[in-house]
C-alpha cells in the first residue's frame, strides 16, 4: 500500500506537469505547513518568483490571531492579488500543489480571484 506522502508527491507532480504543459501563463503556487501558508507567483519560462506573500509577512503577522487557518488564508490571498496587480499580472494558472481544493486552499484562491483571473 502506498504511503500518504508518496501519493501526495505523485499528485503534486501530475498537477504541475499538466499546468506547465498546457499554459504559458505565470503560476500561482501555494504551500501549506502546519503553522503557515505561503503563496508565490512564479514565471516558469524565466524561472523567477515575481511576487510572494505568506502569513510570515509583517503586514499579515500583525493582523493574525492564530496560525494557518481560513482567515489568514484570505489575508494572504488578498495580499498576493494586490502584489500581482501592482506588477501588472492579470492572468495566472492556479497550482494547488497536490492539496485538495478545500478549506484553506479554497479560501486563498477565492480571495485572490478578486484581482487576478484564473
Amino acid at each position: 500500500m502506498r504511503s500518504a506522502k508518496l501519493k501526495f508527491e505523485k499528485r503534486r507532480i501530475r498537477i504541475r506537469h499538466k499546468i506547465s504543459k498546457t499554459s504559458n501563463r505565470v503560476r500561482l503556487s501555494i504551500f501549506k505547513s502546519g503553522r503557515h501558508i505561503y503563496a508565490q507567483i512564479i514565471d516558469d519560462s524565466k524561472s523567477i518568483t515575481i511576487a510572494a506573500a505568506s502569513t510570515l509577512d509583517e503586514k499579515i503577522k500583525k493582523l493574525k490571531k492564530s496560525h494557518c487557518n481560513i482567515e489568514n488564508a484570505i489575508k494572504v490571498g488578498k495580499e498576493i492579488a494586490k502584489k500581482a496587480d501592482s506588477v501588472g499580472i492579470k492572468d495566472v494558472v492556479f497550482d494547488r500543489g497536490g492539496y485538495k481544493y478545500h478549506g484553506v486552499v479554497k479560501a486563498l484562491a477565492d480571495a485572490a480571484r478578486e484581482k487576478i483571473k484564473f
